[in-house]
């Protein structure tokens, strides 16, 4: 934990909200980040990492000063993402315009020098995955974000989770399979429509 760090969290734990504010500016991106991609939703992980600071602020007082900060936060914002993404889930499906302006922000990070066909390719890559992240259910979309985006260990992930470690495994496992079916499948899509032309 950085010393800017500790002094806002001890300025938060005496109720001075200015100490929330150093909090933000560290961890604010990586958080949108991380619940982005659990929800696959800009402005519902800027709204759901916004809550979690107000509730930090509410909450301090429960936090352990020996421990980091970040994986105590990103708990909160991960467990969030997943409760507010399974309840839209039973609500509605995924609608295709969140879809299309979710690769439109992939869109954003090409290299403008590389060349058509590369670009393509890349296109659709960025497609296929994301379609195959958005097949996966919302906790497991967590526990892929969790290992592989925020580099949690199955034991972290667990005490995250409040869960037995062995459900974590199973998620984990359920979630690979099925990026694994889902990615060979959308890749062998497009080779068989090119071959019928």
């Amino acid at each position: 934990m950085s010393i800017d760090e500790r002094d806002a969290i001890a300025t938060l734990k005496m109720g001075d909200i200015q100490g929330l504010e150093v909090l933000v500016q560290l961890h604010y991106v990586h958080a949108v980040r991380t619940v982005y991609l659990i929800t696959h939703d800009r402005d519902l992980a800027e709204d759901i990492v916004q809550t979690a600071f107000i509730r930090t602020y509410e909450r301090i007082d429960q936090f352990d000063v020996n421990r980091p900060f970040s994986p105590w936060f990103l708990r909160s914002v991960v467990n969030d993402a997943v409760k507010i993404t399974t309840r839209q889930a039973r609500q509605i499906s995924l609608e295709q315009e969140s879809h299309d302006k979710a690769l439109a922000r992939f869109e954003q990070l090409i290299d403008p020098q590389l060349g058509p066909d590369l670009l393509a390719e890349q296109a659709e890559t960025r497609e296929a995955v994301w379609t195959a992240l958005l097949a996966l259910s919302p906790h497991q979309r967590a526990v892929v974000v969790q290992r592989y985006y925020l580099g949690m260990t199955e034991s972290e992930m667990a005490t995250s989770a409040d869960c037995p470690p062995g459900t974590i495994k199973s998620r984990l496992n359920a979630a690979r399979n099925k990026l694994q079916g889902l990615l060979a499948a959308l890749q062998t899509q497009p080779a068989r429509s090119r071959s019928r032309k």
